[in-house]
């Protein structure tokens, strides 16, 4: 039976976890949750932030540092100017919204809500479940050819995001990925073996729904990320794990020949795509090209939060397609139209102008440093077993780092946008806590060292912030 200990610990921990594993939930395809209204994440989300909210009123929760709160409060500024300075404040509204929830409400929330590792490694795990259930469908897709149209065949996994939301699947699993793969390379006073096993069956477990998604963005990110996260653990470990990774690579597809046609055109074309590129990356160089030249319209506030569609066919070029083909995952063909430069980067920098990007490259580049700076102590307090701001927690610091340089690398190639989009705020939640948390809150050494499992401590209930 379980105790009421264990239920104190983890009701608070409930509206996060859920808003991670409700995107289980299959997305009906062309009901309101597509076309970028209020899909159940988003309700989830909304809950986890009113549940912080509250526990802050009831004296439960905490209060932000000041580089927290200047980390958070910096890209609100920026929203909110680029939306006033708008041609149509009104229709930039939504957007404002948006990019409040995604980097500003969500992480925050996540940064008052979590106690200490054991909170942390539990919403790594939750995504690692999402991604695992999600890249199953996928994989089944693939096999039965009921996935999305590919090269003219149905085969291109999406998991239950559909076709119209084709980048869901690969996110997800991305991120799953390297959060498994970051806890895999945990030294052994973080956590425990039986989790680094798991971590590392789960990390293999998703590479076949990643490789079938068949998303060159997707594939880039994960390879940028998990290379980091292999030097962060060790330069060592890196080399041999890299040695290891690519004599298994050329045995399997070299040797053994696994590894189709689609996979290898697809890989080929991500070093060829100036040379012959394909219509989907024409329409992308098109898109950029459109997107910089609504920032040298307006410099300092770009032309407001989704405001892009809008200002699109005036500043782009005759060789942008009129949409982007659909098909397959159960729906019929159809162009949908292409609303976004496909980049973060430069949507955010056509949209509003220096004073958003700086906001958010600023407040990312502050993360980063931050984070690597506490696990840089640390890896520090695993290996002199002195008392230093984070011991025991060096696979969170793996994580954090591999999980906010998949973003910051994915962002080159994708946006914000459709159900998944709720991760990606969740995923900054997470990044944020880990950078900015007190250090008092972090837990012991696991239950083989002495410690409760999973690094936990009473340090971990404190709720002062």
């Amino acid at each position: 039976m379980t105790s009421p200990a264990f239920w104190r610990h983890w009701a608070p921990m409930v509206p996060a976890l859920a808003t991670v594993l409700v995107l289980c939930a299959p997305v009906q395809t062309g009901d309101v949750t597509v076309s970028g209204k209020i899909t159940p994440a988003d309700a989830a989300s909304l809950v986890l932030v009113v549940w912080c909210l509250v526990r802050l009123l009831r004296g439960r929760g905490g209060r932000l540092k000041p580089a927290a709160a200047a980390v958070l409060g910096a890209p609100a500024v920026a929203f909110a100017v680029a939306t006033a300075a708008s041609a149509d404040p009104w229709a930039s509204l939504p957007g404002f919204v948006r990019y409040l929830q995604i980097f500003v409400l969500v992480p925050g929330a996540l940064l008052l809500l979590l106690r200490g590792t054991r909170d942390f490694r539990a919403l790594c795990w939750s995504v690692i479940l999402l991604a695992l259930v999600q890249g199953t469908v996928g994989v089944v897709q693939n096999l039965t050819g009921t996935g999305a149209s590919y090269m003219g065949q149905d085969v291109r996994a999406v998991g239950t995001f559909g076709p119209l939301d084709v980048m869901g699947m690969s996110t997800v699993v991305s991120l799953g990925l390297v959060a498994a793969f970051a806890l895999s390379m945990a030294g052994p006073g973080d956590i425990s073996r039986r989790q680094r096993i798991a971590a590392i069956c789960c990390a293999a477990a998703l590479l076949p729904p990643l490789v079938v998604s068949y998303s060159r963005g997707a594939w880039i990110a994960t390879a940028a990320a998990g290379t980091a996260v292999l030097v962060l653990a060790g330069v060592r470990r890196a080399v041999l794990v890299l040695l290891a990774l690519a004599a298994a690579s050329m045995v399997l597809v070299g040797g053994l020949g696994i590894g189709s046609a689609m996979v290898e055109e697809r890989l080929t074309s991500i070093a060829d795509i100036s040379s012959a590129p394909d219509r989907s990356v024409t329409d992308r160089y098109s898109l950029w090209s459109a997107a910089t030249a609504m920032w040298q319209d307006a410099p300092m506030t770009g032309v407001g939060p989704k405001n892009f569609p809008a200002y699109r066919d005036g500043h782009a070029s005759l060789g942008l397609s009129s949409g982007s083909d659909t098909a397959g995952a159960g729906t019929q063909f159809s162009k949908e139209p292409l609303l976004s430069p496909h980049n973060m980067y430069l949507l955010v920098l056509s949209e509003q102008g220096l004073i958003g990007a700086v906001a958010l490259l600023g407040c990312g580049g502050a993360l980063l440093v931050l984070g690597l700076r506490r696990l840089h102590s640390a890896r520090t307090a695993h290996l002199s077993g002195g008392a230093t701001d984070a011991p025991g927690a060096a696979d969170c610091g793996l994580a954090a780092a591999g999980l906010l340089i998949w973003l910051a690398v994915d962002f080159l190639y994708a946006d914000i946008g459709g159900p998944s989009t709720v991760l990606t705020g969740v995923v900054l939640g997470v990044v944020t806590w880990w950078a900015l948390a007190p250090a008092p809150l972090w837990g012991s050494l696991p239950a083989e060292r002495g410690g409760q499992a999973d690094g936990g401590s009473q340090a971990e209930e404190a709720p002062a912030r």
